[in-house]
């Protein structure tokens, strides 16, 4: 099965059902489900920002499904998604790409040493 890491809180916005687009600078024709992994390192301004605390790091802490992808060819487009993304610290430059998730299901930490891009994992 597919895994993605990504840094806290961006885990765990996903996981309360806040954040339904996970921004990347690079695209994917990856659809269906995959694993969320927590990554080792926090971004603590960030965890900070939405008050959340002691999450899991380093370990998959649940499923979502990727259903689409959103190509950002403008600021305009990218901003009109805040809501859904969160992202403040990505600098637009030329495009950007939007996971859109759904089917969002938390799981039982398991500990995992993460990867980048999609990666596979036995589970």
């Amino acid at each position: 099965m597919k895994a993605l890491s990504l840094k806290q809180p961006w885990a765990e916005l996903i996981l309360q059902g806040k954040k339904t687009i996970e921004i990347r600078k690079w695209n994917t024709k990856f659809r269906g489900k995959f694993l969320i992994h927590s990554s080792q390192a926090p971004n603590r301004e960030q965890m900070e920002r939405f008050s959340i605390g002691d999450v899991p790091l380093g370990c998959i802490v649940g499923e979502a499904e990727v259903v689409d992808v959103k190509e950002y060819k403008t600021k305009e487009d990218f901003d009109s998604d805040f809501d859904k993304h969160f992202a403040t610290t990505y600098v637009f430059d030329k495009k950007l790409y939007g996971f859109v998730l759904r089917n969002v299901k938390r799981i039982e930490p398991k500990p995992l040493k993460g990867q980048l891009n999609f990666f596979e994992v036995q589970w």
